[in-house]
């Protein structure tokens, strides 16, 4: 099956092309009566969108968003929700040596080498155009969740520009405080720095990666299913279906094996009536199933790809040739990704709180069993 749709009872289908008529998404599973319009979905893809400051691709794209079927006066049906996002602002004849030329650690030549055939104006489907559905379809999500389960938020954040990088506090740290610098890190000093590294590489024409540290609070105890589809797995899976992401960690990831399992462990405890882990290195998550602790987890950003020196390539018929990157692109991906992957945990969230919901009954507070 065509891999452009994710989610089981949640499922969205995404489509479109970045220099196209515009891209969307289908959303199919959500469930009846939720209050929803367009002004519910916008705020989060102005959040995404480009040209929001000196640190990101200045294409100038409003991305207004229409609601074309799924919903009657205000109100979901319950039957497939389609989104659909214009490009205003599209210039393909940018990338119009990209028809004869693959670009490095692109995907122009993976596309042909499976289909034959690709759309080389702005890489098409592999464009973080793509993305603007996913967003779309967590903003539904969210929506659900104010309905069925107010308490449960989610929060990313830019941990790390390549060496710059901070500790917070996961259940401390709030969105005003992310969306208070241009660069989504919620320590102004880091932010100064991290900003003025990626000016920095701009400036030369080069590009730099780094890491978002994401947390979902207020979850369930129970969301997940082994074995396949532990929640983390589910959750890896989102993050590395993210254009320019190179690796995922939850909990402890791989510091935690640089400890002593005496170490590392999660020692169980019943607080306020509910039991309790004393710490939590697992990240929110046991034996693929979530524990009701803060879900913790973070995500590696290469490199944006396209950068204004001059690369090394060849072409189509595999001639050797010299690529001068054109067209608007993101010095770092990093602070327009931080919605992103709050959009997929959202994605993953709700499609494991439909399972568990149709499995064993609804998932709602803290499933814990409490003191007799």
């Amino acid at each position: 099956m065509p891999g452009n749709s994710f989610g089981q009872l949640f499922r969205i289908s995404t489509w479109g092309e970045s220099h196209g008529g515009g891209v969307g998404v289908v959303i199919d599973g959500c469930p009846p009566k939720i209050a929803l319009s367009e002004n519910d979905i916008q705020p989060d893809l102005d959040r995404r969108r480009p040209g929001q400051s000196s640190i990101v691709t200045p294409r100038k794209e409003a991305d207004h968003c229409s609601i074309l079927s799924g919903v009657f006066r205000g109100r979901t049906l319950g039957t497939p929700i389609l989104i659909w996002v214009p490009n205003t602002d599209a210039r393909p004849e940018a990338y119009r040596e990209m028809k004869t030329m693959f670009r490095p650690s692109h995907a122009d030549f993976t596309y042909q080498a499976k289909f034959g055939i690709r759309n080389w104006e702005g890489g098409g489907r592999s464009s973080a155009r793509e993305t603007i559905g996913r967003v779309a379809a967590a903003a539904v999500a969210k929506k659900v969740f104010h309905h069925l389960a107010p308490e449960i938020e989610v929060i990313a954040w830019v941990r790390q520009v390549q060496r710059i990088s901070i500790e917070f506090d996961p259940l401390k740290v709030s969105l005003a405080q992310v969306e208070r610098t241009p660069i989504r890190c919620p320590d102004p000093k880091t932010a100064a720095r991290m900003i003025r590294l990626i000016e920095k590489a701009r400036a030369s024409g080069d590009s730099l990666g780094g890491v978002i540290e994401c947390v979902a609070r207020g979850t369930p105890a129970g969301l997940g299913e082994p074995v396949f589809d532990r929640f983390e797995a589910d959750l890896a899976k989102a993050m590395l279906s993210l254009p320019a992401t190179k690796g995922f960690e939850v909990g402890s990831g791989f510091a935690g094996t640089r400890l002593f399992g005496s170490e590392h462990n999660d020692p169980f405890a019943l607080r306020q009536g509910h039991i309790r882990t004393a710490s939590n290195r697992s990240g929110g998550i046991q034996g693929g199933i979530t524990n009701g602790e803060p879900i913790l987890f973070r995500v590696a950003f290469k490199p944006t790809a396209t950068i204004a020196k001059p690369q090394k390539t060849v072409t189509v018929s595999g001639r050797a040739a010299t690529l001068q990157a054109r067209g608007r692109h993101d010095p770092c991906v990093l602070p327009r990704a931080v919605p992103i992957v709050e959009a997929m945990t959202w994605l993953v969230l709700i499609d494991h709180w439909l399972r568990l919901r149709a499995q064993c009954g609804t998932p709602m507070r803290r499933r814990h069993a409490k003191r007799s």
